[in-house]
């Protein structure tokens, strides 16, 4: 399968993982360019023009959400993080925090000291990169709301507590696939099916799932119906919308 969407092959070398973007071991990034062509797949599939509300409900470190508002600002209203784990949380914050011209700032300012303290190239380029950053933020829309919250997404009673007021109509998430994360939780073994379920229960009408993970397809002998999938690369997607599975569960 061919790219769609995300047809030019851009240098995204800003949104390096562990340049300006915070990293940490045991936390993958994500590549930047099908990460672009998830999203506008997602949205051409939810269709409107309105922008997105994304939420990634296995967010990780936030890599992926980062990426994504950095790079659509002006298609994505505000971004919604969740992990069971505090220290995915905890990155994750800092990760959103660069979705503000202050967050980029304040990690520009940090770049250039450790260029000055430790004389590494490597710390100027990357300040001079969040620089980068906050000019196109301001030119696309400016500052992204975005939260993190704490939420075991098998859980649907726990996932409709913890979006209070966000209404996300767009769902991207890079799954567990058991080499640096893993499904935790009580209902772990539930894995994709039992997320797109609980998702599905807690999302509104005509909402959009994006599932990403290893391998040559996303796993989903049983429940809920991808309306489309492809492959790029070492990754399979499916996008779920929760149209159909309430159509499903009507005819049921």
């Amino acid at each position: 399968m061919t790219y769609r969407h995300a047809i030019v092959r851009t240098s995204h070398q800003d949104l390096a993982s562990g340049a300006v973007l915070h990293s940490a071991p045991g936390f993958p990034a994500f590549p930047v360019r099908l990460a672009s062509e998830i999203f506008q797949r997602a949205l051409a599939l939810r269709g409107g023009d309105q922008p997105a509300v994304l939420w990634d409900p296995c967010c990780g470190s936030g890599y992926l959400l980062t990426v994504l508002a950095l790079l659509h600002r002006r298609q994505i209203a505000s971004v919604l993080a969740c992990d069971l784990a505090p220290e995915a949380r905890h990155l994750a914050e800092r990760n959103l925090a660069l979705l503000s011209q202050a967050g980029l700032a304040a990690r520009a300012a940090d770049l250039e000291e450790r260029a000055a303290r430790f004389g590494k190239p490597a710390y100027d380029s990357a300040a001079r990169a969040a620089c980068r950053l906050a000019a196109e933020l301001d030119a696309a829309g400016g500052d992204v709301p975005h939260a993190v919250r704490q939420a075991d997404v098998l859980d649907p009673a726990q996932l409709q507590r913890t979006l209070g007021h966000h209404t996300p109509d767009i769902v991207i998430t890079d799954v567990p696939y058991g080499e640096q994360t893993h499904w935790r939780g009580p209902s772990a073994a539930a894995g994709v099916t039992g997320m797109v379920e609980a998702l599905t229960a807690v999302l509104p009408h005509d909402s959009v799932i994006a599932v990403t993970v290893r391998g040559r397809k996303v796993p989903t002998d049983r429940g809920p119906r991808p309306q489309a999938s492809f492959k790029i690369g070492t990754r399979a997607v499916a996008l779920f919308r929760t149209s159909e599975r309430l159509r499903t569960s009507a005819r049921a």
